[in-house]
């Protein structure tokens, strides 16, 4: 039955109605702070809704894409929401990329207005002579004299357009990382969206009194989808950073009595190894996240000993689950240390064997979803959707097992799992084992191609500052804790392990860098 618009109106709950109705409840209320810009809530209600009628003053209708271009700045914020209110697809771009993988998204995307951080122009000018199709350009920050400012879209004094957005039309194109292949878009609407606000909000024991670091790339769905829009819908304060260097992140923390910080493992270890960590007062930081990797269990237990008043929660998901599929509360962190905890609130996490058929407590198979929280599947892409959604279940890519107190824990990703010798090796659980070298700050462990063993169980590792562990050395602490199988092969030492902004590791480029003699 097609319903009534003037009572589809009134029924709303999309994206785009969240800043209005924060902005009711708490006007006055500073909702975001980025530098010198502070904004009330009331303030940053006014500017998206002007952002939504220069969007429509510029030709941007329901279902036109817009691409984005930027570091974190407080317009990012604006424009998450603005694009929603109008209908707009939004399409974040990673600004790490080059100007050739930025014109495969531009085109994939069909996107025909761009807006783009000044600094990163000469780089989008590079990807648009590679793409034609983009006809309107937007500056963020001075903009050059053949480039529209976003500052003057923000002065338009027409009325914002009100279209009536389904709660399954695509509002984002989200690209995924590209870790293991070329990236794919998520489509997602204000129905995955949303519902994954309300799973975040419950398993993080969000509250509108928080006041939050957003430092992780806002392109990444984590950082944009976990927490700034979270904290904006509930009316909680957010702090953004332009990146998560440990000496601004920590000092903002003493300076604003920030209660709450997500970041990856990696970013959590910049922080402890820091020099400025013991000369500021942390005391006010309450609530910790991490993501995109397991934290290592001797991480976890130094975290303890020098944020006693911290409780953690570990963050699992992808993009296509925009991106929130399972959490580990604090309460469970020491006794399940490494697990991905259980399903969140909108959420249903089986384990499939190769017939997609569900197996029991303890037995791996590969991770799969139901919940609204799902895109719509990948744009021009039928056979991907397709091989995704087989049997009604959404498959991650990454294998895992319930335990027997219904507990989930990842294994690796199927493509991370080391064959070497007929026989299985997850690369994480010898990673946790090297964590536990007291020379070793960082470490990753992949399988590299070997004439006896198909593959052989290799390390990369970032000695700690002032360490100087040897191979024999770390091979003989692996032989202490790890079956002869497990034990790697050999150890590459380096300075820095490959990681994308999001903090994952790249493990395809260290398989592409080292090989075995």
């Amino acid at each position: 039955m097609q319903q009534d618009p003037v009572i589809a109106q009134a029924r709303s709950h999309a994206l785009g109605d969240i800043p209005r109705r924060s902005a009711r409840r708490f006007p006055e209320k500073t909702a975001i702070i980025d530098g010198d810009v502070a904004l009330t809530f009331a303030e940053f209600e006014r500017l998206v809704d002007r952002a939504t009628a220069a969007l429509s003053d510029n030709g941007f209708g329901v279902g036109q894409r817009v691409a984005l271009l930027a570091r974190n700045c407080w317009q990012y914020a604006v424009l998450a929401f603005a694009t929603a209110r109008a209908g707009v697809v939004l399409v974040p771009v990673n600004f790490m990329l080059t100007a050739e993988e930025i014109a495969y998204i531009l085109a994939h995307s069909r996107a025909t207005g761009f807006i783009v951080e000044a600094e990163l122009i000469p780089t989008a000018e590079q990807a648009m002579k590679l793409d034609g199709q983009v006809c309107t350009r937007v500056a963020l920050g001075r903009a050059p004299a053949d480039w529209a400012d976003f500052a003057d879209w923000l002065t338009t004094t027409a009325p914002a357009p009100a279209p009536h957005i389904d709660d399954d039309q695509m509002i984002r194109l989200m690209y995924t990382s590209g870790t293991e292949s070329h990236p794919k878009a998520a489509m997602h609407s204000s129905r995955s969206l949303m519902g994954n606000y309300v799973s975040t909000m419950i398993a993080g024991s969000m509250e509108s009194t928080d006041v939050e670091i957003h430092s992780l790339p806002l392109y990444h769905c984590a950082q944009l989808d976990n927490f700034l829009i979270t904290d904006i819908y509930l009316g909680a304060t957010s702090i953004i950073l332009p990146r998560p260097d440990p000496e601004l992140v920590l000092r903002t923390i003493e300076r604003y009595q920030v209660t709450n910080y997500f970041a990856p493992p990696t970013v959590w270890i910049s922080l402890l190894r820091s020099g400025v960590f013991d000369r500021v007062d942390l005391s006010s930081l309450r609530k910790g996240y991490y993501g995109a990797s397991a934290m290592p269990v001797e991480i976890l237990s130094e975290m303890r000993q020098r944020l006693p008043g911290l409780r953690l929660w570990n963050f699992y998901g992808q993009t296509e689950m925009a991106p929130l599929a399972s959490a580990l509360g604090p309460d469970e962190q020491d006794a399940h240390a490494g697990s991905a905890g259980r399903p969140v609130i909108n959420v249903e996490t089986a384990i499939l064997d190769d017939d997609g058929s569900p197996v029991g407590p303890d037995v791996v198979g590969e991770i799969a979803h139901r919940s609204p929280h799902l895109m719509l599947g990948y744009l021009d892409d039928p056979e991907k959707t397709a091989a995704a959604f087989d049997g009604g279940w959404f498959h991650s890519g990454d294998l895992g097992y319930y335990d027997t107190h219904g507990l989930l824990h990842v294994v690796d990703r199927k493509k991370d799992m080391i064959k070497t010798g007929g026989e299985n090796v997850a690369s994480r659980e010898v990673e946790e084992v090297l964590y536990r070298h007291n020379g070793i700050h960082e470490a990753a462990v992949f399988g590299l191609p070997h004439p006896v063993w198909v593959e052989a169980v290799v390390a990369a590792v970032v000695p700690r500052a002032g360490a100087a562990p040897t191979q024999a050395d770390i091979l003989a602490h692996c032989r202490g804790h790890l079956a002869g199988f497990k034990t790697p092969k050999h150890v590459f030492f380096v300075d820095s392990l490959p990681k994308n902004p999001s903090g994952k590791l790249l493990k395809r480029l260290l398989r592409e860098e080292f090989t075995l003699d």
